[in-house]
């Protein structure tokens, strides 16, 4: 299967880097290319660094950006930014989060609750997958699991029955652990959306090491801009958009001293201005596209007072 992914928020992201011709970018999440052509758009002799852990979506770009002198493309994780980019600074980063349509839309891949397949979830396509996860964690490891990156209120059961069923056989595959799960919720809970997409995402999660790699690596991304550069992020969950939110209210934060100090002793200045907060898809948008409905879109600026 071809890699395709349709990118959300695409104008509104662009627009927010406010691309200079001459400059350096990067999409650290590049995927199919989808944000990563719409940049060289508006470049002239600027350079696309093209970055994404996964093999498939390497293939991809490569052969999407064949013979384009202005695109760089790395297979490696985006926490990496400051040892790909060396002594350079880039004028814009992007970075698109969460799971690709190709993956999702993959069975063999292992994503998707929709689909019958062996239980994978690996974005790189190597180390731990999401079998090993259900079958060697501890009950209590899966339930926080569960309960802390899925936010689902039914994780203890979940888990219980998790470490009950692979007592009998491993749990191999996406629909033996979709059942486990519909088994461990009342039949009211399944009414709104299906009963595995917290489960799944937060396996997902954890085989990525996902909240791990953003957490250092937003500092690092933030670093390596150049004055005036522009860091965007699209988020798909709370947990990601609420680290987002925090760090870049971080990087925007000047003084803190008490508000009865008569002058400040801190000495700290903002080293960031937001630019966007939280922005959502239009609705043409979500009609096209449905996936996009939980994506934010964020921007912070570096600056310099």
């Amino acid at each position: 299967m071809a890699f395709s992914h349709v990118p959300v928020l695409l104008h509104e992201t662009v627009d927010a880097l406010h691309i200079n011709p001459d400059g350096l970018y990067v999409d650290c999440t590049a995927g199919g290319g989808g944000h990563s052509a719409e940049i060289l758009k508006h470049l002239a002799n600027g350079i696309l660094l093209a970055i994404d852990r996964d093999p498939e979506a390497i293939t991809a770009l490569e052969a999407r950006f064949r013979g384009d002198q202005r695109v760089e493309i790395v297979h490696d994780t985006f926490d990496h930014i400051q040892e790909i980019l060396g002594d350079r600074r880039a004028d814009g980063i992007l970075a698109d989060l969460g799971v690709s349509s190709h993956q999702l839309d993959t069975a063999e891949r292992g994503f998707s609750f929709h689909k019958d397949a062996r239980l994978d979830m690996r974005m790189s396509k190597s180390g731990v997958c999401a079998a090993d996860v259900v079958n060697t964690y501890t009950e209590a490891a899966l339930f926080r699991v569960i309960r802390d990156y899925g936010e689902e209120r039914y994780a203890r059961s979940i888990a219980a029955n998790i470490v009950r069923a692979r007592a009998q056989k491993p749990i191999e595959t996406t629909f033996e652990l979709v059942e486990i799960i519909k088994a461990s919720m009342p039949q009211k809970a399944m009414r709104d959306a299906h009963p595995a997409r917290r489960t799944f995402q937060a396996l997902r999660m954890e085989v990525n090491g996902e909240l791990t790699q953003l957490d250092t690596a937003l500092d690092a991304m933030f670093d390596c801009l150049t004055l005036g550069g522009v860091l965007a992020v699209i988020t798909f969950h709370s947990l990601e958009d609420r680290m987002v939110k925090q760090r870049f209210a971080d990087f925007s934060q000047g003084c803190t001293c008490p508000k009865d100090f008569p002058v400040c002793v801190c000495g700290k200045t903002p080293r960031g201005k937001v630019l966007l907060k939280g922005q959502t898809a239009s609705q043409t948008e979500l009609e096209e596209n449905p996936r996009a409905h939980s994506a934010r879109l964020r921007a912070v600026q570096k600056i310099d007072l």
